[in-house]
C-alpha cells in the first residue's frame, strides 16, 4: 500500500500545485490595459474599452487617504485643461464609502467622474498594492504609465508627459 501512495500523491500535487501559484494577470505597463466596468457616484456606467480613442487617467484613491485628498486639485487642474473629447479622468473609489467620496469631492469641488469598485474587482485586475495609484492609459488602450503615490499633476513636467500621450 505504502508503494502506491508516494507515486499517487506526487501524481496529485503535480496537478494542484500549478493551479494554486497562477495569479491572475494584473496591469503591466507596456500591455493592454485590463477592461473594467463601473458605475459612478451619479449612476452613469462606465466601461474602459468604450474610452479608447481617447487617453484615459485612472486612479485609486480613498477618503481617509491624505496624498489622496492632497493629489485632487491638481487632478481636477488637469481635467479642466485637457478636452474631453481627447482625455477621460476616471476615479475609482477603493475600500471606502460612497457617501464619504460625495462629501470630500464636493467639499473640494472636484468634476470628474467618481467610479464605485463595491467588491474591488477592478482594483484586483490592476494589481493594486496601495492608494493613490495611477494608470495612464494610450488612445489605443495601452498602459503606458503607472504611479504609486501622490503625484501633482498640472506641474510642467507630468502635464509635457500627459500632452505627449493627448497630442496637440
Amino acid at each position: 500500500m505504502k508503494r502506491f501512495f508516494l507515486p499517487l500523491a506526487l501524481l496529485c500535487l503535480s496537478f494542484l500545485l500549478p493551479a494554486c501559484s497562477q495569479r491572475p494577470e494584473v496591469a503591466t505597463v507596456g500591455k493592454p490595459a485590463p477592461d473594467f466596468t463601473l458605475v459612478d457616484t451619479k449612476g452613469k456606467t462606465w466601461k474602459l474599452a468604450e474610452l479608447k480613442g481617447r487617453v484615459v487617467f485612472v486612479n485609486f484613491w480613498a477618503t481617509w487617504c491624505p496624498p489622496c485628498r492632497q493629489e485632487m486639485p491638481s487632478m481636477q487642474r488637469v481635467y479642466n485643461f485637457i478636452p474631453e473629447d481627447r482625455f477621460a479622468m476616471l476615479a475609482i473609489l477603493s475600500n471606502d464609502e460612497p457617501a464619504l467620496a460625495e462629501g470630500l469631492t464636493a467639499k473640494i469641488g472636484t468634476t470628474f467622474p467618481i467610479l464605485l469598485d463595491p467588491e474591488g474587482k477592478a482594483a484586483a485586475t490592476y494589481g493594486l498594492t496601495g492608494v493613490p495609484e495611477t494608470y495612464i492609459i494610450d488612445k489605443e488602450g495601452i498602459l503606458r504609465e503607472k504611479f504609486l503615490g501622490a503625484v501633482q499633476w498640472d506641474s510642467p513636467e507630468v502635464m509635457r508627459m500627459l500632452m505627449g500621450y493627448v497630442g496637440q
